[in-house]
Formats: C-alpha cells, structure tokens, sequence
C-alpha cells in the first residue's frame, strides 16, 4: 500500500482502532500470517491494542517489522522502542497505543499472547486467503 494511499486512510491523530487496522494491513502487504488485532482498552492499562502476526523465516520478520517502520515513519509516527529486530524470532514495537508483536511460529506458539490475553475482545480485520492457505499446506 502507498504512503500517499495511507495519508487518506488515517490521520495522524487517527484513533488507535485505525492506527492498528492500517499496521494489520502493512503486514499484510508484507505475507504476513495469522494476524490478529486484540483490543485490550478494558483489560491493560499499558496500551489500547496488540497486533500479532508472523513471519515463516527471521528474514520476513526483519522485512515486515522494517515496512512497518518505513511505511509508518512517512506518517509521523515513530515506535518509542523497538526490540529483537536483529535476531527476529520475535520482534516487539511499541507505538504507545499500539503494540506490534511479530514472531516466528514456533515463538508465538510458546508465548501464546493470544491465550494470555484470551479475555481481551478481537478486532475483526480481513485475512489474506492465500498467506492463510499457504500456513495451512505448511502445517501438513
């Protein structure tokens, strides 16, 4: 997705809501897999949102977090800290209202944030059927 294209989907001051469906779609835009969006306003008091996915190879986690970073730098917004971008088994940027988790498989399956935070409601956000279909065919 162009940077222009982004400008008109959220503002700067956009709610966090939209600041993690357009981050979901960055991913997206790189093959990302499993994405997930939960909303943790009446659960965490640290952060509005989490935005979960994952990468098959340390190299797609290194190549999503930096869309990430790129693509969201040219709309001002800047993560206040960014950890694991050099190993990139599990890289975590923080945005202040939204927090990205990007794993590998087997990292988000032992960290199961989506069962620690299972009681956090889930953002309904449109998956890729073909990265779906892909994970699928891997599993077997």
């Amino acid at each position: 997705m162009a940077r222009e294209q982004s400008r008109n989907i959220v503002k700067k001051e956009g709610t966090s809501e939209e600041k993690s469906l357009l981050i979901a779609r960055f991913m997206q835009a790189k093959k990302a897999q499993n994405i997930l969006i939960l909303d943790l306003r009446q659960v965490a008091s640290f952060t509005d949102y989490f935005v979960i996915c994952t990468g098959r190879s340390d190299r797609q986690v290194q190549a999503i977090a930096e869309h990430l970073e790129r693509e969201l730098k040219g709309l001002k917004w800047k993560p206040t800290a960014v950890e694991g971008l050099g190993v990139a088994r599990w890289v975590l940027m923080d945005f202040g209202d939204v927090i990205v988790h990007i794993f590998q498989k087997q990292i988000r399956e032992f960290y199961d944030l989506e069962g620690l935070w299972s009681d956090a409601p889930r953002l309904e956000f449109p998956q890729d059927t073909e990265s779906m279909d892909t994970e699928a065919e891997e599993d077997f």
